[in-house]
């Protein structure tokens, strides 16, 4: 692979991140205000590493061309971010299929009276154990695991070609040591 190639995606490679978190919250926007479908209290978690993964990005995109040093560990935060997204919508979906009990489900051990009509007055208005859309047998929630699950392996490649690239920088009037 050569060194342009590596330039070329370490500087580029913000900018599908920018667009895949950025078209991930627009899709869940227009869902939610043109579409009708409200969100739970988990949906509206797994959206805040997407924001957090937008303001990487830019850092990225920014910082790459300047300062190639930091690139990856951008991109290392990116992936992070990414997978904590992915463990959010793992745990939305287990909920969804009953392997989990959430505070925002409809299902739980009721105590006392007064208990249950405290839980019903602070009842989200849409309970995260129930799927309001999917696409081919996965719901929403798992389209945003797989999607957390692949940008955060492209965000690992891309800072592990950064850490490679920014070794491999010449070193100005001075000879380079051969590898081993």
């Amino acid at each position: 692979m050569t060194d342009l190639f590596r330039r070329l995606l370490r500087e580029r490679l913000p900018l599908l991140f920018l667009a895949a978190s950025g078209g991930l919250l627009l899709a869940a926007f227009l869902f939610q205000h043109v579409g009708g479908l409200e969100p739970c209290p988990l949906c509206v978690a797994q959206r805040y590493p997407h924001f957090a993964a937008l303001g990487l990005a830019l850092a990225a995109l920014t910082a790459g061309r300047r300062l190639p040093v930091l690139a990856p560990i951008l991109f290392g935060m990116l992936a992070a971010c990414y997978l904590v997204g992915a463990g959010y919508a793992a745990f939305h979906v287990g909920v969804e299929l009953g392997h989990f009990q959430s505070a925002c489900s409809g299902h739980g051990a009721s105590g006392s009276l007064e208990e249950l009509r405290a839980r019903l007055h602070n009842a989200p208005r849409v309970l995260c154990d129930e799927v309001q859309w999917s696409l081919f047998g996965l719901s929403m929630a798992a389209w945003n695991g797989i999607a957390s699950v692949v940008l955060a392996l492209v965000a690992g490649y891309g800072g592990v070609l950064s850490a490679t690239t920014a070794r491999r920088r010449p070193t100005h009037g001075r000879a380079r040591p051969t590898p081993a």
